[in-house]
């Protein structure tokens, strides 16, 4: 038999690829799908960048009225299935371009990330769970639950479709209940859990209180205490929903955040820590789109706005007037 070519790999890939974005898999399905991959060890590679490119393709169009389709693939008209076809040249780029490491296919494990690093994981169902900076999860899949521990940091989750295997993630007392959607959770400490939905519906409860359930849509924000305070949801623009996932492009925005607020979020990202002496400048609000992991540019360019000094010490940068 004649060693398949990379070409043939990936017309399969997008093909499987297009089948687990229409729906679960039937059994028979799911065992010709892991012959699939059993098969060659190029196909789980091909696979991932295909269900990438979907993906990305989708976060691209969420962007707004000034994405042009035209400008990711060549031809702007061409069906789902089809730009999944175009080939594992441009997927690659999208790769390069989101900056993260990749998990693939998995259905059971932890994975994290470090401080700074961004991490995206490919599980068997079709699910990519994307890993914001210093971020830890635990996936368990048995065959009539998909679940994933959120155990603290941030995380994107996009959902492959599955009525009979709802996909449940749990962060500290709350839980999110899905079939098949995109949604992001972070969880720290002792704040409250944040759950803000891109698109479909999620449920977000508390297992073990007495607390009622809510439901949730696209552009909505869900805010889960720890305690059994009733979980609070609230409508917000489209603009903010795609603010709050900068990250994942290696970003940070802001948006009438204090600058204590702003040295805080940046603390997530670096060790190097942005110190503001002035109580005054530190209740200063900024606007506006930074590199995540560069501490110190940002704070250069605070001190330009604000008529300050940004002092570079040994793992910190001080800001003063």
């Amino acid at each position: 038999m004649s060693r398949k070519t990379a070409h043939q790999i990936d017309a399969e890939a997008a093909d499987w690829a297009a089948r687990v974005d229409r729906g679960p898999l039937s059994p028979e399905q799911e065992q010709a799908f892991q012959v699939w991959l059993d098969a060659d060890i190029r196909c789980v590679g091909a696979f991932c960048r295909m269900r990438a490119l979907a993906l990305s393709t989708e976060r691209a169009r969420a962007l707004g009225p000034d994405f042009d389709p035209a400008d990711f693939i060549p031809v702007a008209t061409q069906s789902r299935r089809r730009m999944l076809q175009v080939g594992s040249a441009i997927a690659a780029t999208v790769l390069v371009g989101v900056g993260a490491g990749w998990e693939v296919l998995r259905h059971r494990g932890r994975f994290s990330t470090g401080k700074g690093e961004t991490k995206v994981i490919a599980l068997k169902d079709g699910s990519v769970v994307t890993l914001n900076t210093a971020s830890e999860i635990l996936v368990n899949y048995s065959d009539d639950l998909r679940s994933v521990e959120l155990i603290h940091g941030e995380a994107l989750f996009d959902v492959a479709k599955n009525k009979a295997r709802p996909f449940v993630v749990g962060a500290g007392d709350t839980s999110v209940r899905v079939v098949g959607t995109s949604f992001t959770v972070r969880h720290f400490d002792a704040a409250p859990v944040q759950v803000l939905v891109r698109e479909g519906i999620v449920e977000v409860f508390k297992p073990t209180a007495g607390v009622k359930p809510i439901r949730i849509s696209a552009n909505t924000l869900a805010v889960a205490p720890p305690d059994n305070a009733d979980i609070a949801a609230r409508t917000v623009p489209m603009a903010q929903v795609q603010r709050a996932m900068a990250w994942r492009e290696g970003q940070i925005a802001f948006e009438g955040e204090t600058l204590a607020q702003a040295a805080a979020e940046f603390s997530r990202y670096s060790d190097t820590r942005i110190i503001i002496d002035d109580p005054a400048l530190a209740r200063e609000e900024i606007a506006g789109l930074f590199k995540a992991t560069d501490p110190v540019l940002f704070a250069q360019k605070i001190a330009i706005i604000y008529n300050a000094h940004a002092r570079i010490g040994e793992g910190e940068v001080r800001l003063t007037r």
